[in-house]
């Protein structure tokens, strides 16, 4: 539609409304007729709001400053959602040509009730992944042939468990859950109120435990015990040989949630779990016991969003620190034995720190990379990886249009490159020390869910139920 056509349909509803006052004061064109002059606020009156908040700078001691990152490693073994049960994985030697190997169909992809939530885990030359209506699929990690499928929905059916219910409780939850691998055996939690074990080999369900309320995370397997956290915040620890459980702790419930689903972090004799009520609280392994909790949260001014504070990144455990970062605007490193604060900055995010060497990467909710030095807190460096992929779109007849950016997930240092994905469909590749984009992999479907490293390869599960082998 040219300019003069778009003018005159302006002009048209300007006629339409100019009997309404508010409405004439806001049109164009001096249309809407004369009203008095409004007083306004000269440049000494006026007050940003923004000032209330605190903002991430880069810290004029560090400017030009270099910084440690270890050489890559070989991943033999991909068993949890984030590596290991304490979520720390450095740098990994995977995906160094950046060409797509294979893709595979494994199931049923997101919709309005179905939802990919599962990461990937690899062991024993398989992958294993969870697609959006509770089916596990093993996978040869060379060729991207299916070894074994297994279901591990309940019997009932699906309008008897209340699949259209998102909510907990006694509602379904039908969608969500995880795999993680240990001891031979593959644990899946699911929406559907169950925690499996199924055979490694062949897929064959071991044993099944019901619980009574949706779990939308994936598992942490440590030692002789798996532990799950379920949508009302508790925690439950299962024996990982007969599905018993071991004890629980309940955290303080709340139901405002992001649509994706954080997993414990243990080391040695403490496991960290991550609540939606922004509690990060350290139990002890073996009994549950309470250790310390501290609370990620920072109700801010300007954000009605800030008020939901869950923790929807998992909580990484790395030498003597955990690292963790909530929705309601807040990271902190936290002494792993006391809970006492290291440092803490005012980031809001939904994707797992990244510590490696000197420092922590991490990616906020708005899309900017930061480098935090590790020891200090304080910032290296910011980058903005949506300065030119935001977008318009909706809008009618080129107007009343709203601005799309992509959401990112990770990140995952790989192969001296600093690798996410996003909801565009790619996989992109960034410069580990200057945050420039160095080169990026079309991946067929948007992806939420951040890379695994497995035997030089990098895998990546679509939120159309793909997945995709990069080599």
């Amino acid at each position: 539609m040219n300019r003069v056509l778009k003018v005159a349909l302006l002009c048209g509803l300007a006629v339409t409304v100019a009997s309404c006052g508010t409405v004439r004061r806001a049109l164009p064109f001096g249309l809407g007729g004369q009203d008095q002059p409004a007083a306004t606020a000269t440049e000494g009156q006026r007050i940003s709001v923004l000032e209330f908040e605190q903002q991430l700078a880069p810290s004029a001691a560090l400017a030009g400053r270099d910084f440690f990152l270890p050489g890559p490693q070989a991943a033999t073994a991909w068993t949890q959602p984030g590596g290991g049960a304490d979520n720390a994985v450095e740098h990994v030697i995977a995906g160094a040509d950046l060409t797509v190997a294979w893709r595979r169909d494994i199931g049923t992809g997101s919709s309005r009730v179905h939802q990919v939530m599962a990461p990937v885990v690899a062991d024993n030359g398989r992958v294993f992944v969870l697609d959006g209506e509770s089916t596990v699929t093993a996978v040869d990690a060379g060729s991207g042939d299916v070894a074994w499928r297994t279901d591990i929905k309940p019997e009932e059916t699906e309008a008897a468990r209340g699949l259209f219910s998102f909510g907990g409780g006694s509602g379904g939850g039908g969608f969500g859950g995880g795999v993680a691998i240990g001891g031979g055996k593959v644990f899946v939690a699911s929406g559907y109120r169950t925690v499996t074990a199924l055979d490694q080999a062949t897929g064959a369900v071991l044993w099944t435990t019901p619980v009574d309320v949706p779990i939308h995370g994936a598992p942490t397997v440590s030692g002789s015990r798996v532990f799950v956290v379920d949508v009302e915040n508790q925690m439950f620890a299962f024996d990982v040989n007969t599905g018993l459980q071991d004890w629980s702790y309940r955290g303080i419930p709340e139901p405002a949630r992001i649509m994706r689903a954080s997993s414990p972090a243990v080391t040695g004799d403490t496991v960290i779990a991550p609540f939606s009520s922004g509690e990060l609280i350290a139990l002890r392994a073996s009994t549950g016991q309470s250790l310390w909790t501290q609370v990620l949260s920072r109700t801010t001014r300007t954000s009605a969003l800030s008020e939901i504070r869950d923790i929807a990144g998992r909580p990484v455990i790395s030498r003597g620190v955990v690292y963790a970062i909530s929705h309601a605007g807040q990271m902190a490193a936290l002494d792993v034995r006391s809970g006492q604060p290291k440092w803490q900055l005012p980031v809001s995010g939904v994707n797992a720190p990244l510590p490696v060497g000197d420092v922590v990467y991490v990616v906020s909710k708005t899309g900017e990379l930061t480098v935090v030095n590790r020891e200090s807190g304080q910032v290296y460096w910011t980058r903005d990886l949506n300065a030119e992929r935001s977008r318009k779109e909706g809008g009618f007849l080129g107007f009343f249009d709203r601005t799309v950016t992509p959401k990112w997930s990770g990140p995952l240092l790989a192969s001296n490159r600093l690798v996410l994905v996003n909801s565009d469909g790619e996989l992109v590749a960034f410069d580990p020390k200057t945050g420039a984009q160095t080169a990026s992999v079309r991946l067929g479907g948007a992806a939420y869910i951040a890379p695994a490293a497995y035997n030089g390869a990098l895998y990546v599960l679509t939120d159309r139920g793909v997945l995709v082998s990069i080599r």
